[in-house]
């Protein structure tokens, strides 16, 4: 079994049951669909404050509530498009298998973890930028990028241990 260490943290990083699979994601206080009720509220609270200021004889508030409205949805957009986002790693004998899910785009990549290493890269100050590497011939894959630094430090050493199980 392996090490209980992502067991814990915030629902952004889970060890699966299967003993060498993770599921990382991005932590994010609200989902698509509750991120649309809640720009359908504000929507709503908008538009009747601009309707109030417009029965007063002030029409012009009502275009600047639309703009407002348009900023704020873009935002809303661009934050539900990636607000289900992850990233998951698992490591049976024979094969590792890394999927990232960014947005729309979803990206596989299978290696032999006979030829594949884990790199621990340390950087800024005092060490404290912590970036995880898995290395194969020709390739190069960021490991946990929604985690904080030290839980992609102990992410980083339980691949090493699971790769090192695998060969």
């Amino acid at each position: 079994m392996r090490s209980t260490a992502l067991y814990n943290p915030p629902p952004m990083s889970v060890l699966t049951p299967e003993a060498n699979t993770w599921l990382i994601k991005r932590n994010c206080s609200a989902g698509p669909r509750q991120l649309a009720v809640v720009f359908g509220s504000l929507v709503a609270v908008s538009f009747a404050f601009g309707l109030a200021f417009a029965a007063f004889g002030l029409w012009m508030v009502l275009p600047f509530v639309g703009l407002e409205l348009i900023a704020v949805g873009a935002a809303f957009f661009c934050y539900g498009r990636h607000a289900a986002d992850f990233e998951r790693i698992s490591i049976e004998p024979g094969v590792v298998s890394v999927e990232h899910v960014e947005g729309t785009e979803t990206h596989r990549w299978e290696l032999d973890p006979g030829i594949s290493h884990v790199e621990v890269e340390r950087s800024g100050r005092w060490g404290k930028r912590v970036r995880v590497f898995l290395l194969a011939p020709s390739i190069k894959l960021e490991l946990g990028q929604y985690l904080l630094d030290q839980r992609r430090l102990i992410l980083g050493h339980e691949i090493n241990g699971a790769l090192m199980q695998a060969r």
